[in-house]
């Protein structure tokens, strides 16, 4: 099988879901007809609840203190920004309906539906699946791995792009980095006014960055040898592949 990808898999709805949440910064909430948008102040507990740490002063805040029963109903949303500058960056977008409780201190909140919008469509995920659901082992790292692809590997980029079908990069003008997870690579191939991503499947999971790097280094020695069948023939004319 050596120069065939035998592991096609992408991840679950559930699991892009909590990849998303894992790797926000940011959130937007609207409760009680109000909109508040914050930066850095939530975490994300095992189960998805969402931990949200406001200043006293914040208006959602009061509102989930004096609210009936305390418990204000919400929707709070999550951007999936591409790290690495590319048309369109915004990815994917997370909502979350649900209830807010006040915490030891801050706000917890518990989402009783969950949707996920990407490019193809939107999905609704079960609730009890994004519970049980963890995020990508490569998310966390996702925007350091990308970014030094594209600053710093650029004629590994160009060289994976030799995996690509011809007909892909017809009038391709650039091709960037999009998104790695465990499953593989994601290319952006823009155009002069349009643009696809064409998907570059790892042979098996890369469940952290050292099995990345070996996935990676996989991929860069498949497209050498498409680069170069002749020698690739000969190899396998003499046993060795």
């Amino acid at each position: 099988m050596g120069d065939h990808h035998t592991w096609t898999a992408a991840p679950a709805a559930a699991e892009q879901a909590r990849s998303v949440l894992a790797a926000a910064w940011s959130c937007a909430v609207t409760a009680e007809g109000g909109r508040e948008e914050f930066v850095g102040a939530h975490t994300v507990a095992e189960d998805g609840r969402v931990l949200l740490h406001l200043p006293e002063d914040s208006a959602l805040h009061a509102a989930a203190l004096f609210a009936p029963r305390g418990e204000p109903s919400a929707v709070l949303e999550f951007a999936d920004v591409a790290p690495v500058p590319v048309r369109n960056r915004i990815r994917a977008r997370l909502w979350l309906a649900g209830w807010f409780t006040a915490d030891d201190g801050h706000l917890a909140f518990r989402p009783t539906r969950v949707v996920l919008r990407q490019p193809s469509g939107a999905v609704v995920v079960g609730c009890d699946e994004f519970a049980a659901a963890a995020p990508d082992p490569l998310a966390a790292a996702e925007a350091r791995l990308l970014t030094h692809l594209a600053d710093c590997q650029g004629d590994a980029v160009e060289r994976l792009t030799r995996l690509v079908d011809a007909g892909s990069l017809h009038g391709a003008v650039r091709v960037r980095p999009l998104a790695v997870d465990r499953h593989g690579l994601t290319l952006r191939i823009e155009r002069a006014r349009t643009h696809g991503d064409v998907r570059l499947p790892f042979h098996a999971p890369a469940d952290d960055v050292a099995q990345l790097t070996e996935r990676m280094h996989v991929l860069l020695a498949q497209a050498s040898a498409a680069d170069c069948p002749r020698a690739l023939q000969r190899q396998r004319a003499d046993g060795d592949g």
